[in-house]
């Protein structure tokens, strides 16, 4: 029983870390009913950003502080003069352009910064600690303390202020939105400021954990099941769905990965969000699209 709950303790602290990501997907989505592939590749090119700038001898708080101004104006110039324009195209146009917007962050990354991998050291000693018999990694557990308390942040805010009153209504319906006075462009800008800012924390954790590498842009795959699972336009559901991702494939790696084979990790995710698709398409706490006929 011990065991099981290191195991459960363990995918829990790495979903808190998929929702982060995933919040950064349901700001825009909401904000715009784009899903914003190229994401993953501002999660890493922040973190080559930031380790790049601190291995030429800058202190960790201005390099933070030139990273965030850096994402911070990709991710609105992005929005505003790709994306913006594009918005009532068909899905796959929105596709293609943020995917081509992808490879072309990650190519712009490896031309200012090169392609090697660094290590990223945020002054936490991945050393287990014992809590209550169980024994946690201690980067995970400051990990995700900070993204939950990032995520709880940025829910309350989507959901008591004057900016979170405005995203509502723009995900219900952006021209009655825009006819009662709100100013579209300043939420979309907000929005994607945020988006960044998340983007630039999620790439400083994940580049901790694991490394930074051009590998570390991938991280949008792990998004996906738990949009799927939570629902893409919702703030609640994308911490709901980290925490069952993140817990469902250490168990079933551990558990099930012993009567079927190793590496069930990487893709019992997308098989639970398949079922979801099946059952229910609009995740947990989506909600389903009414259009009149």
């Amino acid at each position: 029983m011990q065991f099981f709950f290191e195991v459960l303790v363990g995918g829990l602290l790495a979903g808190v870390m998929y929702s982060l990501v995933a919040l950064s997907f349901v700001l825009i989505y909401k904000a715009s009913g784009i899903f914003n592939f190229a994401q993953g590749s501002l999660v890493l090119f922040g973190a080559l950003t930031y380790v790049s700038l601190v291995e030429r001898g800058l202190s960790a708080w201005l390099a933070f502080a030139l990273t965030l101004a850096a994402l911070v104006l990709i991710a609105v110039a992005t929005g505003r003069l790709v994306l913006r324009p594009l918005v009532n195209r068909p899905p796959i146009v929105l596709f293609m352009a943020t995917l081509g917007l992808s490879l072309i962050q990650e190519g712009a990354a490896q031309l200012i910064w090169g392609a090697q991998v660094h290590g990223l050291d945020i002054g936490i000693d991945d050393k287990p600690l014992h809590l209550a018999g169980v024994m946690v990694s201690r980067l995970d557990l400051f990990a995700a303390a900070t993204a939950g308390v990032l995520v709880l942040a940025l829910s309350q805010l989507a959901r008591w202020s004057r900016f979170g009153l405005a995203l509502r209504a723009i995900a219900d319906d952006p021209l009655a939105a825009f006819a009662v006075g709100i100013r579209l462009p300043r939420v979309w800008a907000i929005v994607w400021a945020l988006a960044g800012f998340v983007s630039l924390v999620a790439g400083l954790l994940w580049g901790a954990r694991l490394g930074v590498q051009f590998s570390l842009s991938l991280i949008v795959l792990k998004a996906l099941p738990v949009l799927i699972i939570g629902g893409f336009s919702s703030i609640g559901g994308a911490i709901a769905g980290g925490l069952l991702v993140g817990a469902a494939e250490k168990l079933a790696e551990v558990y099930v990965g012993a009567i079927v084979g190793d590496g069930i990790e990487n893709w019992f995710p997308y098989l639970l969000a398949m079922l979801f698709l099946l059952v229910r398409p609009v995740g947990l706490f989506g909600e389903r699209a009414v259009e009149r006929v």
